[in-house]
Protein backbone atom coordinates (compact mmCIF):
# COMPACT_ATOMS: atom_id res chain seq x y z
CA UNK A 1 0.00 0.00 0.00
CA UNK A 2 0.95 3.63 -0.37
CA UNK A 3 0.63 5.63 2.85
CA UNK A 4 0.45 9.40 3.24
CA UNK A 5 0.16 11.09 6.65
CA UNK A 6 -0.68 14.55 7.92
CA UNK A 7 2.45 15.00 9.99
CA UNK A 8 1.23 18.12 11.82
CA UNK A 9 -1.33 16.38 14.04
CA UNK A 10 -1.41 13.55 16.57
CA UNK A 11 -4.81 12.21 15.54
CA UNK A 12 -6.55 12.21 12.16
CA UNK A 13 -9.39 10.35 10.43
CA UNK A 14 -8.52 7.49 8.10
CA UNK A 15 -9.25 7.30 4.39
CA UNK A 16 -8.95 4.28 2.10
CA UNK A 17 -8.01 5.40 -1.42
CA UNK A 18 -8.83 2.82 -4.08
CA UNK A 19 -6.84 2.66 -7.30
CA UNK A 20 -7.93 2.83 -10.88
CA UNK A 21 -7.39 -0.29 -12.98
CA UNK A 22 -3.81 0.78 -13.67
CA UNK A 23 -2.32 0.21 -10.22
CA UNK A 24 -1.17 2.35 -7.32
CA UNK A 25 0.61 4.64 -9.74
CA UNK A 26 1.84 8.21 -9.61
CA UNK A 27 -1.64 9.65 -9.89
CA UNK A 28 -3.04 7.59 -7.00
CA UNK A 29 0.00 8.38 -4.87
CA UNK A 30 -0.50 12.07 -5.59
CA UNK A 31 -4.17 11.79 -4.62
CA UNK A 32 -3.13 10.26 -1.30
CA UNK A 33 -0.64 13.07 -0.65
CA UNK A 34 -3.30 15.70 -1.33
CA UNK A 35 -5.74 14.07 1.10
CA UNK A 36 -2.98 13.85 3.70
CA UNK A 37 -2.35 17.58 3.27
CA UNK A 38 -6.03 18.12 4.08
CA UNK A 39 -5.79 16.19 7.33
CA UNK A 40 -6.47 12.53 6.49
CA UNK A 41 -4.36 9.43 6.97
CA UNK A 42 -4.61 8.18 3.38
CA UNK A 43 -3.84 4.56 2.50
CA UNK A 44 -4.05 3.12 -1.03
CA UNK A 45 -4.09 -0.71 -0.87
CA UNK A 46 -2.42 -2.49 -3.76
CA UNK A 47 -5.38 -4.52 -5.03
CA UNK A 48 -3.32 -6.53 -7.55
CA UNK A 49 -0.85 -7.77 -4.93
CA UNK A 50 -1.84 -11.39 -5.62
CA UNK A 51 -1.22 -11.33 -9.37
CA UNK A 52 0.91 -8.27 -10.18
CA UNK A 53 2.65 -7.06 -7.00
CA UNK A 54 4.25 -3.66 -7.39
CA UNK A 55 3.24 -3.27 -11.02
CA UNK A 56 1.88 -0.16 -12.69
CA UNK A 57 0.26 -0.19 -16.11
CA UNK A 58 0.18 2.42 -18.85
CA UNK A 59 -3.13 4.17 -19.43
CA UNK A 60 -2.82 3.16 -23.06
CA UNK A 61 -2.51 -0.55 -22.24
CA UNK A 62 -5.88 -1.54 -20.79
CA UNK A 63 -5.66 -5.10 -22.20
CA UNK A 64 -2.72 -5.74 -19.85
CA UNK A 65 -4.85 -5.17 -16.74
CA UNK A 66 -7.80 -7.35 -17.75
CA UNK A 67 -6.40 -10.59 -16.34
CA UNK A 68 -5.69 -8.93 -13.01
CA UNK A 69 -9.16 -7.43 -12.82
CA UNK A 70 -10.65 -10.82 -13.71
CA UNK A 71 -8.72 -12.44 -10.85
CA UNK A 72 -10.45 -10.22 -8.30
CA UNK A 73 -13.40 -11.72 -6.41
CA UNK A 74 -15.71 -10.42 -3.73
CA UNK A 75 -13.82 -12.61 -1.32
CA UNK A 76 -10.39 -11.19 -2.14
CA UNK A 77 -11.75 -7.64 -2.17
CA UNK A 78 -13.33 -8.10 1.24
CA UNK A 79 -10.11 -9.60 2.60
CA UNK A 80 -8.18 -6.53 1.47
CA UNK A 81 -10.80 -4.10 2.75
CA UNK A 82 -10.89 -5.75 6.16
CA UNK A 83 -7.10 -5.89 6.32
CA UNK A 84 -6.90 -2.16 5.58
CA UNK A 85 -9.61 -1.38 8.16
CA UNK A 86 -7.73 -3.44 10.75
CA UNK A 87 -4.54 -1.53 9.96
CA UNK A 88 -6.34 1.77 10.54
CA UNK A 89 -7.66 0.50 13.87
CA UNK A 90 -4.10 -0.04 15.10
CA UNK A 91 -2.54 3.07 13.58
CA UNK A 92 -1.13 5.69 15.96
CA UNK A 93 -2.94 8.53 14.19
CA UNK A 94 -6.10 6.99 12.76
CA UNK A 95 -6.88 4.43 15.45
CA UNK A 96 -10.20 5.13 17.13
CA UNK A 97 -11.19 7.76 14.58
CA UNK A 98 -13.77 7.69 11.78
CA UNK A 99 -12.87 5.85 8.58
CA UNK A 100 -13.94 6.64 5.02
CA UNK A 101 -13.12 5.63 1.46
CA UNK A 102 -12.76 7.18 -1.96
CA UNK A 103 -12.11 5.44 -5.26
CA UNK A 104 -11.73 6.15 -8.96
CA UNK A 105 -12.92 4.04 -11.91
CA UNK A 106 -12.40 0.45 -10.72
CA UNK A 107 -11.67 2.01 -7.34
CA UNK A 108 -15.06 3.66 -7.39
CA UNK A 109 -16.58 0.20 -7.41
CA UNK A 110 -14.22 -0.86 -4.61
CA UNK A 111 -15.16 2.14 -2.46
CA UNK A 112 -18.83 1.23 -2.81
CA UNK A 113 -18.14 -2.40 -1.95
CA UNK A 114 -16.00 -1.35 1.01
CA UNK A 115 -18.92 0.70 2.32
CA UNK A 116 -20.98 -2.51 2.29
CA UNK A 117 -18.26 -4.57 3.98
CA UNK A 118 -16.99 -2.52 6.92
CA UNK A 119 -18.61 0.30 8.96
CA UNK A 120 -17.38 3.34 7.05
CA UNK A 121 -18.54 6.78 8.10
CA UNK A 122 -18.87 7.76 4.41
CA UNK A 123 -17.47 6.91 1.00
CA UNK A 124 -17.17 8.44 -2.47
CA UNK A 125 -17.13 6.74 -5.86
CA UNK A 126 -15.85 8.53 -8.96
CA UNK A 127 -17.27 7.01 -12.18
CA UNK A 128 -17.35 3.53 -10.66
CA UNK A 129 -17.44 0.89 -13.38
CA UNK A 130 -20.03 -1.91 -13.21
CA UNK A 131 -21.55 -0.51 -10.03
CA UNK A 132 -25.03 -1.38 -11.24
CA UNK A 133 -24.14 -5.08 -11.10
CA UNK A 134 -23.80 -4.73 -7.31
CA UNK A 135 -27.11 -2.95 -6.77
CA UNK A 136 -28.27 -5.84 -4.58
CA UNK A 137 -25.67 -4.83 -1.98
CA UNK A 138 -27.25 -1.39 -1.43
CA UNK A 139 -29.04 -2.47 1.80
CA UNK A 140 -25.60 -3.22 3.29
CA UNK A 141 -24.26 0.32 2.88
CA UNK A 142 -23.01 1.67 6.20
CA UNK A 143 -22.24 5.37 5.72
CA UNK A 144 -23.59 8.01 3.31
CA UNK A 145 -22.29 7.51 -0.21
CA UNK A 146 -21.29 10.11 -2.79
CA UNK A 147 -21.59 9.06 -6.43
CA UNK A 148 -19.82 11.24 -9.02
CA UNK A 149 -20.23 10.63 -12.74
CA UNK A 150 -19.25 12.13 -16.07
CA UNK A 151 -22.13 12.78 -18.43
CA UNK A 152 -19.95 11.90 -21.45
CA UNK A 153 -18.73 8.64 -19.89
CA UNK A 154 -18.91 5.87 -22.46
CA UNK A 155 -18.05 3.17 -19.90
CA UNK A 156 -20.73 4.04 -17.33
CA UNK A 157 -23.83 5.04 -19.28
CA UNK A 158 -26.91 7.07 -18.38
CA UNK A 159 -28.91 3.83 -18.57
CA UNK A 160 -26.76 1.99 -16.03
CA UNK A 161 -26.74 4.54 -13.22
CA UNK A 162 -30.47 4.40 -12.31
CA UNK A 163 -30.19 0.66 -11.78
CA UNK A 164 -27.88 1.38 -8.85
CA UNK A 165 -29.42 4.58 -7.56
CA UNK A 166 -32.94 3.14 -7.50
CA UNK A 167 -31.64 0.31 -5.31
CA UNK A 168 -29.95 2.75 -2.94
CA UNK A 169 -33.16 4.79 -2.72
CA UNK A 170 -35.24 1.68 -2.12
CA UNK A 171 -32.85 0.66 0.67
CA UNK A 172 -33.34 4.14 2.20
CA UNK A 173 -29.61 4.76 2.39
CA UNK A 174 -28.33 8.37 2.35
CA UNK A 175 -26.47 9.37 -0.80
CA UNK A 176 -25.53 12.25 -3.08
CA UNK A 177 -25.65 11.85 -6.86
CA UNK A 178 -23.50 14.29 -8.87
CA UNK A 179 -23.35 14.27 -12.67
CA UNK A 180 -21.01 16.64 -14.52
CA UNK A 181 -22.64 16.65 -17.93
CA UNK A 182 -19.60 17.55 -20.05
CA UNK A 183 -17.05 15.31 -18.26
CA UNK A 184 -15.62 12.04 -19.54
CA UNK A 185 -14.65 8.82 -17.80
CA UNK A 186 -11.42 9.47 -15.88
CA UNK A 187 -11.90 13.25 -15.77
CA UNK A 188 -10.17 13.52 -12.39
CA UNK A 189 -6.83 12.16 -13.63
CA UNK A 190 -4.49 14.94 -14.76
CA UNK A 191 -2.11 12.32 -16.19
CA UNK A 192 -4.66 11.53 -18.90
CA UNK A 193 -4.87 14.67 -21.06
CA UNK A 194 -7.37 13.04 -23.40
CA UNK A 195 -10.05 12.87 -20.68
CA UNK A 196 -8.89 15.20 -17.87
CA UNK A 197 -11.06 18.18 -17.05
CA UNK A 198 -9.68 20.63 -14.52
CA UNK A 199 -13.05 22.28 -13.97
CA UNK A 200 -14.82 18.96 -13.40
CA UNK A 201 -12.05 17.69 -11.13
CA UNK A 202 -12.16 20.83 -8.98
CA UNK A 203 -15.93 20.74 -8.61
CA UNK A 204 -15.96 17.04 -7.78
CA UNK A 205 -13.12 17.43 -5.32
CA UNK A 206 -14.87 20.31 -3.56
CA UNK A 207 -17.95 18.17 -2.95
CA UNK A 208 -15.82 15.18 -1.95
CA UNK A 209 -13.88 17.30 0.52
CA UNK A 210 -17.10 18.68 2.00
CA UNK A 211 -18.54 15.20 2.48
CA UNK A 212 -15.38 13.80 4.03
CA UNK A 213 -15.00 16.67 6.47
CA UNK A 214 -18.70 16.52 7.34
CA UNK A 215 -18.67 12.83 8.22
CA UNK A 216 -15.06 12.12 9.22
CA UNK A 217 -13.64 15.20 10.90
Amino acid sequence: AWLARPEDRAKAPGLMVFQEAFGVNGHIREVCEKFAAEGFVALAPEIYHRTAPGQEFAYTDFPAVKEHMAAMTLGTIEADVRAAAAWFDQDRQAGGNALGAVGYCMGGRLAYLANTMVPLACAASYYGGQLHTFADRAPKLHGPHLFIWGGLDMAVTWEQRPLLLDAVKEAKKPFIDMVISDARHGFNCDMRPDVYSGAAARQARALTRACLHEHLS
